[in-house]
């Protein structure tokens, strides 16, 4: 019994030293009993949460359901551990919510019981609030952040130096962006510093820093570093130094900044002033009217030896009074309001004489002068010989200007009288081959062929002749259109299948069927290739071969090339099985009434004007012609045409297919009325008769004003205007019959024998529905007409509609 009273006051005594002990803890105690899932939870506990002895139960929710919900996994995750004795405690720091809905930090740590099975019996621990501690490392941290943000930010690297161990203690990132050493390298490497400071500037960087030492202040200096890739790096090094209490420094801290663009700028500058006093010109500084700067051109322009002799004085010295007053009333004025002026003054060398000085003056926003000056007394005495000699020229300029006018109207002059004539032959012969005026023999037609080829030969050398006058004289324009390559190749080929035919010459040609089309004058290219298919037949012996071949050159960028414009191109190769060209003629061929054989015996006929054509036209397309030949065996002659950027992406041709309406003979009961003006009774003959023998009636005017005054009275259903007419031209009586409203609609087409640049324009602006110039093909010429027939009753059939 007396065991048990002293066991019952051990225990009563525990327990009073226990509660004592709860009470005094600054800690939350907690205890866990796992076989009633109850916690106790001490005073402290409920008060650093906030809660009253009474509003906290002893159920785990009071506990769980105040722990934040973002940190609620880091406490799950720790009990898991400890329960699965991966750890010897359960500690983890967390948030937990108060009564007034704040949170507080703590510190809870706890250890788990376990009976002689293993099992988990009681879970006991305690919270420690480390809010406070919580709240200064957070401080810390973004004093930390902000401190290291501020030391990325410098525009250099920010380092610490332990001179104890010649050791880097810190580095900022901006070192491996300067010098390109990883930031490990400037750690581990002894002596990194005096081992990448440039050889040269060593000695001086040290001496520098010894001073600082024994000085005990901060050290400024300029050096080269060494960087990763071999170059050189101007740095200005910033540096203060720690000392101990004996004195003697320990560390050393600073900043090294990239100063290459401000030395680059001084090299530049110092080269500049360099410049300056190498300078041919006079140049000065002023502020006011004082200089401040003259370079020693300045100087010996105005007869002086030395700068000390103007530096501080007024500018006003070297000036006569009557060219100062011109300075204050012209030339200040002007420099004030534009902030510069250039122009002549007369200067005064010290010896009192006087010479033109070519002057610029400049104002600069600070506020200073700056004068470039030279002596031209000889460029003023060239100058007016200069304007004498412009003068002649501008006289020599009007007169050549006339000459050409004189030879464009002497070329369209002559185009005129050669065309005229040409057309009646050329007219009478397609009437008399097509049997319009009755039956011919085959002995006739053998000579209409003659004169119909001789014909044809003298009209190509009448445009061959225009052609190179216009290019010559800059006039040729061009007609561009996106041009299928394989039409224009068979169009071209038409022209020639019958010479070569007539020779046994094997046509062959290499055409890709995806070449894109080709931005060019049809007509003018199909001129060049016509012409070099013409020379190819006319030079290849009989039974030969000619081959034309297309292929899509692509420019390589890595490679040098003399292709136009280095871009991508077509280029149309013509080879025969010819004569072949000798090496020394080749520079010949293209030179304008040039001919190789030009002996009086010579085998081949032609003006030598075919060549020269083909070179320019293709060289006004931005091209270039080339050539390849060998005598006996043959030539090659390459055109290269360059591809405008839009057509790089078609592969196939694009072409629209052309309707082409021939009517040999117009319908008897339209008896359609023709009005024809013309003058050329050879001209008049030609075309009547062929017309009428197509089934047309005809009026005949022979000039200018009896086709108005016809066109009026018989009201035709289609005119011929010829343009060279006398009384009145063909221009202004379309623009007359176009005046009349009964006439508005009246076709009218223009002929006409020139051929000039502007012809077709004139006519088509003066009226005119179409234009065709002499010699004229009559069948062209009657389709011509069909076509605006079937055009005019369309549009009558249009108004009808519209009317009902």
């Amino acid at each position: 019994e007396q065991k048990v009273e002293e066991r019952t006051a051990a225990l009563k005594s525990s327990e009073e030293r226990w509660q004592l002990a709860l009470k005094g803890a600054n800690d939350g105690i907690w205890d866990w009993d796992q076989s009633t899932n109850k916690i106790f939870f001490s005073d402290r506990w409920k008060e650093m949460r906030g809660f009253t002895r009474e509003e906290i139960g002893d159920m785990p929710d009071e506990w769980l359901s105040r722990i934040h919900p973002s940190d609620l996994h880091l406490v799950q995750a720790a009990i898991d551990k400890h329960f699965a004795q991966k750890t010897e405690f359960f500690e983890v720091e967390y948030r937990t919510h108060c009564k007034d809905g704040s949170y507080i930090w703590v510190l809870e740590r706890a250890q788990a019981q376990r009976n002689e099975f293993g099992k988990i019996v009681r879970l006991s621990g305690s919270d420690t609030d480390i809010s406070e501690r919580k709240h200064t490392e957070a401080e810390l941290a973004k004093s930390r952040q902000k401190y290291y943000t501020l030391i990325q930010s410098v525009n250099g690297i920010v380092w610490e130096y332990d001179l104890q161990t010649d050791r880097f203690t810190f580095v900022s990132n901006k070192a491996e962006e300067l010098l390109g050493y990883p930031i490990t390298t400037w750690y581990d490497e002894p002596n990194f510093w005096k081992n990448h400071v440039h050889t040269e500037d060593v000695m001086k960087a040290e001496q520098c820093f010894d001073e600082a030492i024994m000085a005990q202040r901060s050290c400024e200096m300029e050096y080269r570093m060494m960087a990763a890739d071999g170059s050189l790096v101007w740095v200005y090094d910033v540096s203060s130094l720690n000392f101990s209490e004996d004195g003697s420094p320990y560390t050393s801290s600073g900043v090294l900044i990239d100063i290459r663009d401000r030395k680059h700028a001084e090299a530049k500058i110092n080269q500049q002033l360099a410049t300056i006093e190498a300078a041919i010109d006079g140049i000065a500084i002023l502020k006011g009217d004082i200089y401040l700067y003259l370079n020693q051109s300045h100087i010996n322009l105005f007869g002086y030896k030395s700068a000390d002799e103007l530096v501080g004085q007024s500018w006003k010295l070297l000036y006569a009074p009557d060219e100062l007053h011109r300075f204050e009333t012209e030339v200040f004025p002007v420099l004030e309001q534009n902030l510069a002026w250039q122009g002549v003054a007369i200067g005064t060398r010290k010896d009192g004489s006087a010479f033109a000085q070519g002057l610029s003056l400049t104002l600069t926003e600070e506020g200073l002068l700056i004068c470039v000056c030279r002596d031209i007394t000889e460029q003023q005495a060239a100058l007016r010989e200069r304007k004498e000699a412009e003068l002649q020229l501008q006289q020599t300029n009007e007169e050549l200007a006339r000459a050409t006018r004189l030879k464009d109207e002497f070329l369209a002059n002559m185009s005129h009288e050669l065309r005229t004539p040409l057309n009646a032959i050329l007219g009478m012969t397609e009437g008399l081959q097509e049997e319009v005026f009755g039956k011919i023999t085959p002995q006739q037609v053998r000579a209409l062929q003659t004169i119909e080829r001789s014909g044809s030969h003298l009209l190509c050398l009448i445009n061959d002749i225009l052609d190179v006058a216009k290019i010559e004289s800059g006039q040729m324009e061009l007609d561009y259109a996106f041009t299928s390559v394989v039409l224009l190749c068979q169009s071209s080929l038409t022209f020639i299948k019958q010479q070569a035919f007539q020779k046994q010459i094997q046509l062959d040609t290499k055409i890709p069927s995806d070449l894109p089309d080709v931005w060019v004058d049809e007509r003018r290219i199909r001129q060049v290739l016509i012409n070099l298919l013409n020379n190819a037949v006319k030079f290849t012996p009989e039974g030969g071969r000619i081959t034309l071949e297309v292929k899509h050159q692509q420019h390589d960028p890595n490679l040098a090339s003399e292709t136009p414009s280095r871009q991508d191109f077509l280029q149309f190769a013509i080879t025969d099985t010819g004569i072949g060209i000798a090496p020394e003629h080749i520079k010949k061929l293209f030179q304008p009434f040039i001919q190789i054989d030009s002996s009086l015996n010579r085998q081949y006929a032609g003006t030598g004007l075919g060549l020269t054509l083909v070179k320019r036209i293709v060289e006004i397309h931005g091209g270039q012609v080339g050539l390849t030949s060998e005598l006996g065996i043959g030539s090659c002659f390459t055109i290269d045409l360059p591809l405008a950027a839009s057509t790089l992406s078609t592969l196939v041709p694009q072409t629209q297919s052309e309707t082409i309406i021939e009517c040999d003979q117009p319908e008897r009961s339209t008896s359609q009325l023709i009005l024809l003006a013309e003058d050329n009774e050879a001209n008049i003959s030609t075309l009547s008769s062929y017309l009428k023998a197509k089934g047309y009636r005809l009026l005949v005017a022979k000039n200018g004003l009896e086709a108005v005054v016809l066109a009026q009275t018989e009201n035709p259903d289609l005119i011929l205007m010829d343009i060279q007419m006398p009384v009145m031209d063909g221009l202004e009586a379309i623009q007359q019959i176009r005046r009349d409203p009964n006439l508005g609609d009246v076709p009218i087409i223009a002929l006409t024998a020139l051929a000039m640049t502007g012809d077709r324009e004139r006519c088509l602006e003066a009226g005119a529905d179409d234009y065709v110039s002499k010699p004229i093909k009559l069948k062209q010429l009657v389709t011509m007409i069909q076509e605006l027939f079937t055009f005019k009753k369309f549009q009558n059939l249009k108004k009808d509609l519209i009317k009902k």
